[in-house]
Protein backbone atom coordinates (compact mmCIF):
# COMPACT_ATOMS: atom_id res chain seq x y z
CA UNK A 1 0.00 0.00 0.00
CA UNK A 2 1.47 3.39 -0.96
CA UNK A 3 2.20 5.94 1.71
CA UNK A 4 -0.64 8.33 2.43
CA UNK A 5 0.03 11.86 1.27
CA UNK A 6 -0.61 14.77 3.58
CA UNK A 7 -2.01 17.73 1.69
CA UNK A 8 -2.01 19.98 4.71
CA UNK A 9 -4.76 21.40 6.85
CA UNK A 10 -6.73 22.63 3.84
CA UNK A 11 -7.69 19.06 2.81
CA UNK A 12 -9.97 17.24 5.22
CA UNK A 13 -9.71 13.72 3.76
CA UNK A 14 -6.39 13.07 1.99
CA UNK A 15 -7.32 9.54 0.87
CA UNK A 16 -10.55 10.67 -0.79
CA UNK A 17 -8.76 13.67 -2.34
CA UNK A 18 -6.26 11.34 -4.06
CA UNK A 19 -9.01 9.00 -5.25
CA UNK A 20 -11.01 11.85 -6.77
CA UNK A 21 -7.87 13.30 -8.44
CA UNK A 22 -7.08 9.88 -9.90
CA UNK A 23 -10.55 9.90 -11.45
CA UNK A 24 -9.72 13.09 -13.33
CA UNK A 25 -11.12 15.83 -11.12
CA UNK A 26 -9.34 19.16 -10.78
CA UNK A 27 -7.52 20.02 -7.57
CA UNK A 28 -10.30 22.39 -6.57
CA UNK A 29 -13.08 19.85 -7.16
CA UNK A 30 -11.19 17.11 -5.34
CA UNK A 31 -10.63 19.46 -2.39
CA UNK A 32 -14.33 20.39 -2.25
CA UNK A 33 -15.37 16.73 -2.25
CA UNK A 34 -12.74 15.68 0.28
CA UNK A 35 -13.61 18.54 2.61
CA UNK A 36 -17.34 17.89 2.32
CA UNK A 37 -16.71 14.25 3.20
CA UNK A 38 -14.61 15.23 6.19
CA UNK A 39 -17.42 17.50 7.45
CA UNK A 40 -20.18 14.88 7.04
CA UNK A 41 -19.84 11.32 5.88
CA UNK A 42 -18.72 9.90 2.55
CA UNK A 43 -22.09 8.26 2.07
CA UNK A 44 -23.93 11.58 2.38
CA UNK A 45 -21.51 13.35 0.04
CA UNK A 46 -22.01 10.77 -2.69
CA UNK A 47 -25.75 11.43 -2.68
CA UNK A 48 -25.34 15.17 -3.29
CA UNK A 49 -24.21 15.25 -6.90
CA UNK A 50 -23.93 13.34 -10.14
CA UNK A 51 -20.97 11.52 -11.53
CA UNK A 52 -18.52 12.91 -14.02
CA UNK A 53 -16.65 10.55 -16.31
CA UNK A 54 -12.91 10.23 -16.19
CA UNK A 55 -10.88 12.32 -18.63
CA UNK A 56 -9.60 8.99 -19.97
CA UNK A 57 -13.05 8.44 -21.49
CA UNK A 58 -13.21 11.85 -23.22
CA UNK A 59 -12.36 12.51 -26.85
CA UNK A 60 -9.55 14.90 -27.78
CA UNK A 61 -12.16 17.42 -28.94
CA UNK A 62 -13.92 17.27 -25.56
CA UNK A 63 -10.60 17.60 -23.74
CA UNK A 64 -9.63 20.65 -25.82
CA UNK A 65 -13.02 22.24 -25.24
CA UNK A 66 -12.68 21.79 -21.47
CA UNK A 67 -9.10 23.07 -21.59
CA UNK A 68 -10.41 26.14 -23.39
CA UNK A 69 -12.99 26.71 -20.68
CA UNK A 70 -10.17 26.62 -18.13
CA UNK A 71 -7.99 28.85 -20.35
CA UNK A 72 -5.14 26.35 -20.53
CA UNK A 73 -2.47 27.77 -22.82
CA UNK A 74 -1.07 25.68 -25.67
CA UNK A 75 -4.04 23.31 -25.70
CA UNK A 76 -4.43 23.33 -29.49
CA UNK A 77 -1.04 21.66 -29.99
CA UNK A 78 -1.25 19.25 -27.03
CA UNK A 79 -1.59 15.52 -27.46
CA UNK A 80 -4.29 13.62 -25.61
CA UNK A 81 -2.09 12.62 -22.64
CA UNK A 82 -0.80 16.20 -22.32
CA UNK A 83 -4.36 17.55 -22.28
CA UNK A 84 -5.40 15.10 -19.58
CA UNK A 85 -2.35 15.97 -17.45
CA UNK A 86 -2.98 19.72 -17.90
CA UNK A 87 -6.66 19.34 -16.96
CA UNK A 88 -5.88 17.27 -13.88
CA UNK A 89 -3.34 19.86 -12.74
CA UNK A 90 -5.57 22.87 -13.30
Amino acid sequence: MPARKDHGASIGDDELYEKVRDQGASKQKAARIANAAANTSRKQVSKKGGESGSYDDWTVAQLRKRAGELEIRGRSSMKRAQLIRALRNS
